[in-house]
Protein backbone atom coordinates (compact mmCIF):
# COMPACT_ATOMS: atom_id res chain seq x y z
CA UNK A 1 0.00 0.00 0.00
CA UNK A 2 1.12 3.54 -0.70
CA UNK A 3 1.89 5.67 2.33
CA UNK A 4 -1.16 7.57 3.54
CA UNK A 5 -0.95 10.91 5.28
CA UNK A 6 -3.02 13.91 6.25
CA UNK A 7 -3.73 16.92 4.10
CA UNK A 8 -4.04 19.58 6.78
CA UNK A 9 -2.90 23.11 6.06
CA UNK A 10 -2.48 26.06 8.44
CA UNK A 11 -4.08 24.27 11.35
CA UNK A 12 -5.37 26.47 14.28
CA UNK A 13 -10.74 14.49 6.37
CA UNK A 14 -32.34 8.49 -2.02
CA UNK A 15 -34.28 11.56 -2.50
CA UNK A 16 -33.31 14.54 -0.47
CA UNK A 17 -36.55 14.48 1.52
CA UNK A 18 -36.61 10.95 2.94
CA UNK A 19 -38.66 10.54 6.08
CA UNK A 20 -36.33 9.88 9.06
CA UNK A 21 -36.20 6.26 10.19
CA UNK A 22 -35.08 5.46 13.70
CA UNK A 23 -32.53 2.67 13.96
CA UNK A 24 -31.47 0.63 16.96
CA UNK A 25 -29.52 2.34 19.76
CA UNK A 26 -25.76 2.03 19.39
CA UNK A 27 -25.60 -0.52 22.22
CA UNK A 28 -27.83 -2.86 20.21
CA UNK A 29 -26.01 -2.60 16.90
CA UNK A 30 -23.95 -5.63 15.79
CA UNK A 31 -20.17 -5.37 15.71
CA UNK A 32 -18.32 -4.45 12.51
CA UNK A 33 -17.23 -7.00 9.94
CA UNK A 34 -20.38 -9.14 10.05
CA UNK A 35 -21.70 -8.24 6.59
CA UNK A 36 -20.43 -7.10 3.21
CA UNK A 37 -20.15 -3.35 2.60
CA UNK A 38 -22.68 -1.57 0.43
CA UNK A 39 -20.84 -0.35 -2.70
CA UNK A 40 -19.44 3.18 -2.46
CA UNK A 41 -20.52 5.85 -4.91
CA UNK A 42 -18.06 7.02 -7.62
CA UNK A 43 -15.56 9.71 -6.68
CA UNK A 44 -16.75 12.09 -9.38
CA UNK A 45 -20.30 13.45 -9.50
CA UNK A 46 -22.01 16.87 -9.78
CA UNK A 47 -21.45 19.16 -6.80
CA UNK A 48 -22.79 22.56 -5.81
CA UNK A 49 -20.28 25.13 -4.56
CA UNK A 50 -20.72 28.43 -2.74
CA UNK A 51 -18.18 31.23 -2.46
CA UNK A 52 -18.45 34.06 0.03
CA UNK A 53 -16.22 36.59 1.75
CA UNK A 54 -15.38 36.05 5.40
CA UNK A 55 -17.38 38.69 7.33
CA UNK A 56 -14.41 39.05 9.69
CA UNK A 57 -11.85 39.53 6.92
CA UNK A 58 -12.65 40.81 3.40
CA UNK A 59 -9.28 39.47 2.24
CA UNK A 60 -10.41 35.93 3.03
CA UNK A 61 -12.55 34.10 0.47
CA UNK A 62 -14.26 30.84 1.41
CA UNK A 63 -15.34 28.18 -1.08
CA UNK A 64 -17.68 25.56 0.37
CA UNK A 65 -18.80 22.26 -1.14
CA UNK A 66 -22.50 22.45 -0.34
CA UNK A 67 -23.14 18.96 -1.70
CA UNK A 68 -20.89 17.59 1.04
CA UNK A 69 -21.93 19.96 3.82
CA UNK A 70 -25.61 19.24 3.23
CA UNK A 71 -25.09 15.48 3.11
CA UNK A 72 -26.12 13.26 6.00
CA UNK A 73 -22.71 11.64 6.52
CA UNK A 74 -21.99 10.57 10.11
CA UNK A 75 -19.24 8.52 11.75
CA UNK A 76 -20.30 4.88 12.06
CA UNK A 77 -17.39 3.61 14.16
CA UNK A 78 -18.37 0.75 16.46
CA UNK A 79 -21.30 -0.38 14.31
CA UNK A 80 -21.75 -2.95 11.56
CA UNK A 81 -21.71 -0.10 9.04
CA UNK A 82 -18.03 0.68 9.69
CA UNK A 83 -15.95 -1.84 7.74
CA UNK A 84 -12.46 -0.48 8.45
CA UNK A 85 -9.84 0.68 5.99
CA UNK A 86 -7.63 -2.43 6.35
CA UNK A 87 -8.62 -6.03 5.50
CA UNK A 88 -9.09 -8.14 8.60
CA UNK A 89 -9.05 -5.11 10.91
CA UNK A 90 -12.64 -3.93 10.63
CA UNK A 91 -12.84 -2.89 14.28
CA UNK A 92 -10.01 -0.37 13.77
CA UNK A 93 -12.21 1.91 11.69
CA UNK A 94 -9.87 4.48 10.12
CA UNK A 95 -7.33 4.23 12.97
CA UNK A 96 -5.13 1.44 11.60
CA UNK A 97 -2.28 3.65 10.41
CA UNK A 98 -1.94 6.16 13.22
CA UNK A 99 -2.14 9.92 12.65
CA UNK A 100 0.54 12.22 11.26
CA UNK A 101 0.91 15.41 13.29
CA UNK A 102 0.61 18.61 11.30
CA UNK A 103 2.88 20.95 13.27
CA UNK A 104 4.34 21.86 16.67
CA UNK A 105 1.00 23.11 17.96
CA UNK A 106 -0.58 19.79 17.08
CA UNK A 107 2.14 17.96 19.02
CA UNK A 108 1.78 20.30 22.00
CA UNK A 109 -1.99 19.85 22.15
CA UNK A 110 -1.62 16.07 22.02
CA UNK A 111 0.94 16.13 24.84
CA UNK A 112 -1.45 18.09 27.07
CA UNK A 113 -4.27 15.69 26.26
CA UNK A 114 -2.16 12.61 27.02
CA UNK A 115 -1.44 14.01 30.48
CA UNK A 116 -5.18 13.88 31.21
CA UNK A 117 -5.69 10.27 30.17
CA UNK A 118 -6.25 7.70 32.90
CA UNK A 119 -5.89 3.93 32.83
CA UNK A 120 -9.67 3.80 32.54
CA UNK A 121 -9.52 5.96 29.40
CA UNK A 122 -6.55 4.40 27.63
CA UNK A 123 -5.98 0.69 27.22
CA UNK A 124 -2.29 1.06 26.32
CA UNK A 125 -1.40 3.90 28.66
CA UNK A 126 1.50 1.93 30.14
CA UNK A 127 2.96 1.33 26.69
CA UNK A 128 2.38 4.89 25.51
CA UNK A 129 4.07 6.40 28.55
CA UNK A 130 6.88 3.85 28.43
CA UNK A 131 10.29 4.13 26.83
CA UNK A 132 8.99 3.89 23.25
CA UNK A 133 6.41 6.62 23.83
CA UNK A 134 3.26 7.33 21.88
CA UNK A 135 4.87 8.94 18.81
CA UNK A 136 7.14 7.50 16.16
CA UNK A 137 9.24 9.02 13.41
CA UNK A 138 8.21 8.46 9.82
CA UNK A 139 8.28 10.37 6.56
CA UNK A 140 5.53 12.13 4.67
CA UNK A 141 5.98 13.53 1.16
CA UNK A 142 9.70 12.76 1.45
CA UNK A 143 9.99 14.86 4.61
CA UNK A 144 10.52 13.68 8.22
CA UNK A 145 7.24 13.56 10.12
CA UNK A 146 5.83 12.42 13.44
CA UNK A 147 2.86 10.13 13.69
CA UNK A 148 1.07 8.45 16.56
CA UNK A 149 2.79 5.16 17.24
CA UNK A 150 1.26 1.98 15.89
CA UNK A 151 0.91 -0.74 18.49
CA UNK A 152 -0.37 -4.23 17.73
CA UNK A 153 -1.46 -3.18 14.26
CA UNK A 154 -3.19 0.14 14.89
CA UNK A 155 -2.88 3.55 16.55
CA UNK A 156 -1.73 3.22 20.14
CA UNK A 157 -4.61 5.46 21.24
CA UNK A 158 -7.17 3.03 19.82
CA UNK A 159 -8.83 1.00 22.55
CA UNK A 160 -9.67 -2.45 21.20
CA UNK A 161 -12.93 -4.42 21.60
CA UNK A 162 -13.31 -5.81 25.10
CA UNK A 163 -11.54 -2.95 26.89
CA UNK A 164 -13.63 -2.10 30.00
CA UNK A 165 -13.41 1.62 29.27
CA UNK A 166 -14.97 1.15 25.85
CA UNK A 167 -13.51 0.69 22.40
CA UNK A 168 -12.44 3.51 20.13
CA UNK A 169 -10.16 6.52 20.46
CA UNK A 170 -8.96 7.02 24.03
CA UNK A 171 -8.62 10.76 23.42
CA UNK A 172 -12.19 11.00 22.14
CA UNK A 173 -13.48 9.04 25.13
CA UNK A 174 -11.58 11.31 27.54
CA UNK A 175 -13.11 14.37 25.87
CA UNK A 176 -16.61 13.00 26.37
CA UNK A 177 -15.83 12.10 29.99
CA UNK A 178 -14.51 15.57 30.77
CA UNK A 179 -17.14 17.46 28.79
CA UNK A 180 -14.90 19.08 26.17
CA UNK A 181 -15.10 19.01 22.39
CA UNK A 182 -13.05 16.11 20.94
CA UNK A 183 -11.31 18.53 18.56
CA UNK A 184 -9.54 20.12 21.54
CA UNK A 185 -7.63 16.93 22.38
CA UNK A 186 -7.18 14.99 19.12
CA UNK A 187 -4.60 15.40 16.33
CA UNK A 188 -5.71 17.78 13.58
CA UNK A 189 -6.21 15.13 10.93
CA UNK A 190 -8.34 13.02 13.29
CA UNK A 191 -10.86 15.70 14.22
CA UNK A 192 -11.05 17.22 10.74
CA UNK A 193 -11.69 13.97 8.88
CA UNK A 194 -13.71 13.63 6.68
CA UNK A 195 -13.91 17.40 6.15
CA UNK A 196 -10.98 18.66 4.12
CA UNK A 197 -9.63 22.20 4.36
CA UNK A 198 -7.08 23.56 1.92
CA UNK A 199 -5.77 27.11 1.73
CA UNK A 200 -3.93 29.05 -0.94
CA UNK A 201 -3.07 32.64 -1.73
CA UNK A 202 -4.57 33.73 -5.04
CA UNK A 203 -4.25 36.86 -7.13
CA UNK A 204 -7.40 38.55 -8.36
CA UNK A 205 -7.56 40.21 -11.80
CA UNK A 206 -6.87 43.59 -10.16
CA UNK A 207 -3.64 42.24 -8.66
CA UNK A 208 -4.99 41.96 -5.11
CA UNK A 209 -3.74 38.96 -3.10
CA UNK A 210 -6.35 37.15 -1.01
CA UNK A 211 -6.47 33.92 0.98
CA UNK A 212 -8.82 31.30 -0.42
CA UNK A 213 -10.00 28.56 1.94
CA UNK A 214 -11.75 25.55 0.45
CA UNK A 215 -13.94 23.32 2.60
CA UNK A 216 -15.01 20.03 1.08
CA UNK A 217 -15.19 16.27 1.32
CA UNK A 218 -12.07 14.39 2.45
CA UNK A 219 -12.66 11.55 0.04
CA UNK A 220 -10.29 8.73 -0.89
CA UNK A 221 -8.16 11.07 -2.98
CA UNK A 222 -7.52 13.25 0.06
CA UNK A 223 -5.43 10.45 1.57
CA UNK A 224 -2.97 10.55 -1.33
CA UNK A 225 -2.24 7.71 -3.74
CA UNK A 226 -2.88 5.13 -1.00
CA UNK A 227 -6.46 6.27 -0.59
CA UNK A 228 -7.53 4.28 -3.61
CA UNK A 229 -6.14 1.12 -1.97
CA UNK A 230 -8.23 1.38 1.20
CA UNK A 231 -10.46 -1.64 1.76
CA UNK A 232 -13.41 0.67 2.48
CA UNK A 233 -13.91 4.35 3.17
CA UNK A 234 -16.92 6.01 4.71
CA UNK A 235 -17.38 9.37 2.99
CA UNK A 236 -18.73 7.78 -0.19
CA UNK A 237 -20.61 4.94 1.49
CA UNK A 238 -24.42 5.09 1.71
CA UNK A 239 -24.10 3.19 5.01
CA UNK A 240 -22.53 6.28 6.58
CA UNK A 241 -25.00 8.80 5.13
CA UNK A 242 -27.63 8.15 7.77
CA UNK A 243 -26.90 11.00 10.19
CA UNK A 244 -29.70 12.70 12.07
CA UNK A 245 -28.18 16.04 11.03
CA UNK A 246 -26.41 17.33 7.96
CA UNK A 247 -22.63 17.73 8.11
CA UNK A 248 -22.73 21.52 8.52
CA UNK A 249 -24.77 20.94 11.69
CA UNK A 250 -23.09 17.88 13.20
CA UNK A 251 -19.62 19.32 12.49
CA UNK A 252 -20.41 22.86 13.65
CA UNK A 253 -17.57 22.92 16.25
CA UNK A 254 -15.02 21.62 13.73
CA UNK A 255 -16.11 24.01 10.98
CA UNK A 256 -16.07 26.91 13.41
CA UNK A 257 -12.49 26.03 14.36
CA UNK A 258 -11.48 25.81 10.71
CA UNK A 259 -13.19 29.01 9.54
CA UNK A 260 -13.81 31.24 12.55
CA UNK A 261 -17.11 32.08 14.24
CA UNK A 262 -18.35 34.75 11.84
CA UNK A 263 -17.50 32.76 8.74
CA UNK A 264 -19.20 29.65 10.11
CA UNK A 265 -22.29 31.67 11.01
CA UNK A 266 -22.44 32.96 7.42
CA UNK A 267 -21.98 29.43 6.09
CA UNK A 268 -24.69 28.10 8.39
CA UNK A 269 -27.17 30.69 7.10
CA UNK A 270 -26.47 29.64 3.51
CA UNK A 271 -26.80 25.95 4.39
CA UNK A 272 -30.06 26.55 6.23
CA UNK A 273 -31.46 28.31 3.17
CA UNK A 274 -30.56 25.37 0.93
CA UNK A 275 -31.03 22.32 3.14
CA UNK A 276 -34.32 21.23 1.57
CA UNK A 277 -33.73 22.43 -1.99
CA UNK A 278 -30.21 21.43 -2.95
CA UNK A 279 -30.02 20.38 -6.59
CA UNK A 280 -26.81 18.31 -6.52
CA UNK A 281 -27.55 15.98 -3.59
CA UNK A 282 -24.64 13.76 -2.52
CA UNK A 283 -25.25 10.38 -4.21
CA UNK A 284 -24.39 8.46 -1.03
CA UNK A 285 -27.03 10.44 0.87
CA UNK A 286 -29.44 9.80 -2.01
CA UNK A 287 -28.70 6.07 -1.83
CA UNK A 288 -29.14 5.78 1.94
CA UNK A 289 -32.28 3.93 2.96
CA UNK A 290 -32.49 4.91 6.63
CA UNK A 291 -31.78 7.83 8.89
CA UNK A 292 -30.57 7.58 12.48
CA UNK A 293 -32.14 9.50 15.32
CA UNK A 294 -28.70 10.35 16.72
CA UNK A 295 -25.14 11.05 15.56
CA UNK A 296 -22.22 8.95 16.77
CA UNK A 297 -19.80 11.72 17.69
CA UNK A 298 -21.07 12.14 21.24
CA UNK A 299 -21.98 8.49 21.88
CA UNK A 300 -19.84 6.56 24.37
CA UNK A 301 -19.11 3.04 23.12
Amino acid sequence: MHRIGPDVEDSQSHPANLDPTTVAPVTDLPMPGLRRPVPEVPLDFPREWLEFADPADPQHLIAADMTWLLSHWTCMFGTASCHGIEPGRETDGCCSHGAFLSDKDDKKRLKKAVAKLTDADWQFRGKGLGTKGYLEEDDLDDEPALRTRRYEGACIFLNRPGFPGGEGCALHAMALRTGVEPLTVKPDVCWQLPVRRTQEWIERPDGEQILRTTIGEYDRRGWGAGGLDLQWYCSGSPEAHVGAQQVWQSYAPELTEMLGEQAYAALARECEARKDRLVAVHPATAAATERQSFDMKYVEL
